[in-house]
């Protein structure tokens, strides 16, 4: 893509193919600058992996993709959000319209490749229902845009968005008020998946207020650590690190960071995150904290994983 404008954020991705796992159900994307010509778009999405969605790793790709495309158009109408009235319209669009949208691309890119790659069926077998093709594409999703003047992000199903604030402030904006239990979790091919996407809505009418730092993960991640407490203790202290060693400095030791996380879940883990450029942002920077490893328990045992390197 090429870059337009001043270039706002600086971004650092990884994905890790879960230990034992035959392939990484994971798909992420972070493209753009953060300019009004050109957004900030991130996206991590996590395929169910079981039998019944045997092909959830492509369900992943195909909502990462449809979310770039369903974002650009979004973040181009938010070009002009300063205008009387245009901003609260835009918002009831990002609550009610865009996940429709959204849902519906899905949903015929996931059809239209099962009509393509029809499983090998015994004569006679009956043409599966729609939610039972929708199924074997299951996914979640969390998407955000970035704009000079405008932070929008949505999730349906598991994972995690982090938000550090200009001040240091961290919040998980769309953590539901229950955790999912177990493995279940909404998912995208649910009967009526928009009703379950949530949306953060942040404006930003005082540019010195822009957040610092954004970064989305999937579940592998969370649930890589010993305590309630240990996925924010990682996020300030990627903070942290990122403030003390630059972009760079936490570049080369991300995959070793997620591999750690994805020997203690379990499953694929994927991180998305944009850091704000320091010479855009008013105000001191975090506190140095030097460690940032997944909390797991001591005696967990080595083990081998292998990273994806798709793009």
């Amino acid at each position: 893509m090429v870059t337009l404008g001043v270039r706002r954020w600086e971004t650092l991705a990884g994905s890790v193919q879960g230990v034992g796992k035959k392939r990484n159900q994971d798909w992420f994307t972070c493209q753009g600058t953060g300019s009004g010509e050109d957004p900030l778009l991130l996206a991590v999405a996590d395929g169910h992996g079981s039998a019944a969605h045997a092909r959830s790793d492509l369900g992943a790709r195909f909502a990462v993709d449809r979310f770039v495309g369903r974002a650009e158009l979004f973040a181009r109408a938010a070009r002009d959000c300063h205008e009387p009235g245009r901003l609260a319209r835009l918002m009831t669009y990002a609550r009610d319209d865009f996940p429709r949208a959204l849902v519906q691309d899905w949903r015929e890119e996931a059809l239209g490749h099962w009509s393509r790659h029809r499983p090998i069926a015994d004569t006679g077998t009956p043409e599966p229902h729609q939610s039972e093709k929708l199924l074997l594409y299951g996914t979640t999703l969390i998407g955000a845009v970035l704009t000079p003047w405008l932070f929008v992000a949505w999730q349906i199903g598991d994972g995690d968005l982090a938000v550090v604030e200009h001040d240091g402030t961290l919040s998980r904006p769309l953590a539901p008020a229950e955790e999912d239990l177990g493995d279940e979790t909404e998912s995208l091919c649910g009967r009526e998946a928009w009703s379950a996407v949530r949306m953060h809505w942040a404006p930003v009418f005082d540019q010195s207020r822009t957040p610092r730092l954004v970064v989305l993960s999937t579940d592998g991640l969370s649930k890589s650590f010993a305590s309630g407490d240990g996925y924010r203790q990682f996020v300030a202290g990627l903070d942290g690190r990122l403030a003390s060693d630059g972009s760079e400095g936490v570049r080369e030791v991300l995959p070793h960071w997620l591999e750690q996380a994805s020997k203690y879940s379990g499953d694929d883990t994927t991180l998305a995150a944009a850091l704000r450029h320091a010479s855009t942002v008013t105000g001191g920077g975090p506190p140095d904290l030097p460690d940032v490893s997944p909390a797991a328990p001591p005696d967990a045992p080595p083990m081998d994983t292998e990273r994806n390197t798709e793009t």
